[in-house]
């Protein structure tokens, strides 16, 4: 496990273990709805989007993530937070394609980008969760 000594005093406070083990459960629930599409005729994308395991942890997300502010783990959080609802507009991208009829083949090639781009940050994230690291934050313009 992770060292508290390796976050001195003067850098971002270490969470709580329960709360780290959460992380873990919250990305194996997301990985357990997202592989649901691999295995099935059914999108990586769908799958993940309206897999009853996704949908708690985003949930659990939302619940616990006061209890994680001001910890490294909080970017876990976001991290986890901004995949699906990224993952959600791509989804209601590649629909507006879709129903254009011509922009079908548009409209797939966007779901499994996006499919491939989910499980990316998903592997990316719990890998990262693993090493006892934060995610890096999103760039804001300014």
């Amino acid at each position: 496990m992770i060292s508290p000594s390796l976050f001195p005093e003067t850098s971002i406070p270490h969470p709580r273990e329960g709360l780290i083990t959460l992380a873990h459960v919250i990305y194996a629930l997301h990985a357990f709805s997202a592989l649901t599409g691999l295995a099935s005729s059914v999108l990586v994308l769908t799958a993940f989007l309206t897999g009853w395991p996704s949908i708690i942890a985003v949930i659990l997300n939302y619940a616990k993530r006061a209890e994680v502010r001001r910890t490294w783990l909080d970017s876990h959080f976001g991290w986890q937070i901004r995949t699906f609802w990224f993952a959600l507009a791509w989804l209601l991208a590649g629909g507006v394609a879709f129903v254009t009829f011509v922009g079908i083949p548009v409209a797939l090639a966007v779901w499994i980008v996006t499919g491939l781009w989910v499980l990316y940050r998903i592997a990316r994230g719990w890998m990262t969760l693993s090493a006892g690291k934060p995610m890096p934050l999103p760039e804001v313009p300014g």
